[in-house]
C-alpha cells in the first residue's frame, strides 16, 4: 500500500519540520505578516532575523538548494533598501537606518515562508484544510489543481525552450535578442497554462466539483500531531521576537 506524503517525509533523514503536516506550514508562514509589521527598527528587525537563521537546522534539509530558494527575497530586500535609501536625505543617517529597515522587514517577511512552504504537499494541504478547517471541497479542489499547475509551470517552461530552440527559434547573442525570446516563451507559456486551465476546469466538473454535486469524500486522514502543535508554538515564539525587542528597545 502506497504511503501518505507525510509518511515518506516521516520515514526519512531529516530536519524536526518534516513530521509537521501542512496546517503549521500555513499558519506560520501567515504569522510572517503581522511580524514584518513589527519591524518598526533595524534593532527589531535585526533580532527577528537573527532568531529566524537560528531556526534554520529545524526546517532546512537541502542546505545547497536554500540560497537558490532565498535569492528572490535577498533581491527585493536590497532592492527595497537601496530605494529607501535613495530617497531619503542625502548626509544624515537616519536614511540609512530607514533603508536598513525596510530591508529587514521584508526579510522577516519572506524567510518562513520560503523555506516552511518547500514542505508543502498541495494534495496533503487541501486533505486538511477540507478536515480541519472545514473549507468547502469545490474551493479546497480548486486550490490543490492551482498548485499542481504552478509546479508544473517550470516544466513547461522548459519543453517550451527547448521546443523552441530545435525549431531554430533560440536566442541570439545580443541583449535584445534575448529579452525578445523571452518575452515570446513567457506568452507562449501563458497561453499553454490557459489550455491547462481549461483542461483542468473540464476536468473537475466531470468528477463532481461542480456546484450542487453530491457529498465529497477525502481519500486520506488529515490527523493532528504533537509535532504540528510544536511547530506552531516555536513559529509564533520566533515570529513574536520582533515585536518583543519594538516594545523593550523604544
Amino acid at each position: 500500500m502506497p504511503r501518505t506524503p507525510a509518511e515518506r517525509r516521516s520515514a526519512g533523514p531529516g530536519p524536526l519540520v518534516r513530521h509537521c503536516g501542512p496546517l503549521p506550514l500555513l499558519a506560520v508562514s501567515l504569522l510572517a505578516v503581522p511580524a514584518s509589521f513589527a519591524v518598526t527598527t533595524w534593532v527589531a528587525g535585526a533580532a527577528g532575523l537573527a532568531a529566524q537563521l537560528l531556526c534554520l537546522p529545524l526546517v532546512v534539509d537541502r542546505w545547497r538548494a536554500l540560497p537558490r530558494r532565498l535569492l528572490p527575497g535577498a533581491v527585493g530586500a536590497l532592492s527595497v533598501g537601496w530605494s529607501a535609501w535613495l530617497l531619503g536625505e542625502p548626509g544624515q543617517g537616519e536614511p540609512l537606518l530607514a533603508a536598513l529597515t525596510a530591508a529587514l522587514r521584508l526579510a522577516v517577511l519572506v524567510l518562513p515562508g520560503a523555506v516552511l512552504l518547500a514542505w508543502l504537499d498541495p494534495a496533503e494541504a487541501g486533505d486538511h484544510l477540507a478536515q480541519r478547517l472545514r473549507v468547502p471541497g469545490r474551493l479546497v479542489v480548486a486550490v490543490v489543481a492551482a498548485l499542481g499547475l504552478l509546479s508544473a509551470l517550470a516544466d513547461a517552461w522548459e519543453q517550451l525552450a527547448a521546443s523552441r530552440r530545435a525549431r531554430g527559434l533560440g536566442p541570439g547573442p545580443g541583449p535584445l535578442s534575448r529579452g525578445r525570446w523571452l518575452a515570446s516563451t513567457a506568452f507562449g507559456l501563458l497561453v499553454d497554462a490557459v489550455r491547462r486551465a481549461g483542461r483542468v476546469s473540464t476536468a473537475m466538473d466531470a468528477r463532481g466539483a461542480a456546484p450542487g454535486g453530491p457529498p465529497r469524500t477525502w481519500a486520506l486522514p488529515a490527523p493532528w500531531r504533537r509535532a504540528d502543535a510544536v511547530c506552531l508554538l516555536v513559529g509564533a515564539a520566533v515570529l513574536a521576537v520582533p515585536l518583543v525587542v519594538a516594545l523593550v528597545v523604544r
